[in-house]
């Protein structure tokens, strides 16, 4: 078993580095469906933004300096974008918010597109991240350490400020009765814009952490990151902030043993790498066949 361990622990430690990535972007998806009952399609072009930002300021400033205008550019681009695009629709179908929802995604990629020509871009190594360090004989970078703690030190502020903090209140009596929270004056709108401001915090730091691991950022850098993401938060219970973390770790983890199939379990050949993405929507099929309202979802009771 030891043994076993230390031939794989690169495999271990990428996925559970990888699945904090995946809890930071996730917990965006889960808190606007919690208040808003929206699957935010345009979060994981955020973060792919949040990518293409840092490329961009990197260029011409400091690492030191650009890491907090990235995270106040994304933390703009994520208010903008509710105040914008979903506000108005605030009492529309929910089917017209939704398609709102995947046209400000369409809009983000092909701005991105545009300002990028299509291109990849290299993202910048950041120093103390990217520092190659070695664990038990298995070489990592001091990212996949600091993601797991990071992700744990703000999954704990955050829960912290939903708890014991009025603004948390708000958003927990938002989430649990909208038009009761309304006539008891609690300020909707402001309530929302939080919600994406802490998302879109969230989806940046996530991006810093991730793209400092898969250093090439392209307009489409947001879609399967995104999509794996809405699969970690419906898996965990999409409404559940610890549901989405727990999601997103099983799937970082179990993505990361699919991709190093032939080593752990002694099937030859790379073709296990394939299977990697297909095992997400897999699990997604089958959670919703199980248990349709995740792991820690709260089943819905319908009042007549």
């Amino acid at each position: 078993m030891i043994e076993f361990l230390q031939t794989n622990l690169s495999y271990i430690l990428s996925g559970i580095s990888v699945g904090g990535q995946y809890a930071l972007i996730a917990i965006g998806y889960t808190m606007v469906y919690g208040i808003l009952r929206l699957i935010n399609f345009a979060h994981g072009d955020v973060f792919m933004c949040a990518g293409l930002m840092m490329v961009y300021l990197s260029a011409s400033l400091p690492v030191t300096v650009s890491i907090p205008l990235v995270l106040i550019m994304t933390v703009i681009l994520g208010f903008i974008i509710e105040r914008a695009a979903y506000r108005p629709l605030r009492s529309a179908p929910r089917m017209s918010v939704m398609i709102s929802a995947i046209g400000v995604s369409y809009l983000l990629q092909n701005a991105a597109l545009y300002f990028t020509g299509g291109l990849a871009k290299v993202y910048p190594s950041i120093p103390w991240l990217s520092k190659p360090v070695i664990i038990w004989g298995s070489t990592t970078k001091v990212v996949t350490l600091v993601t797991p703690v990071l992700t744990v030190i703000l999954v704990i502020l955050l829960t912290i400020l939903i708890k014991y903090t009025k603004v948390g209140m708000a958003m927990r009596a938002v989430s649990r009765d909208f038009e009761t929270s309304r006539l008891m004056g609690i300020q909707i709108n402001a309530v929302i814009s939080v919600t994406f401001v802490i998302g879109s915090f969230l989806a940046a730091v996530g991006s810093i952490l991730y793209f400092t691991n898969y250093a090439s950022v392209t307009p489409i850098s947001g879609g399967m990151p995104g999509l794996k993401c809405f699969v970690a938060a419906v898996f965990g219970g999409i409404g559940s902030i610890p549901g989405a973390v727990i999601g997103a770790l099983i799937i970082g983890i179990c993505e990361n043993i699919i991709k190093g199939g032939s080593s752990i379990f002694g099937v030859g050949g790379t073709g296990w790498t394939t299977f990697s993405d297909a095992f997400t929507f897999a699990l997604l099929i089958l959670i919703l066949v199980v248990k349709p309202t995740g792991l820690f979802g709260e089943k819905a009771i319908d009042k007549v």
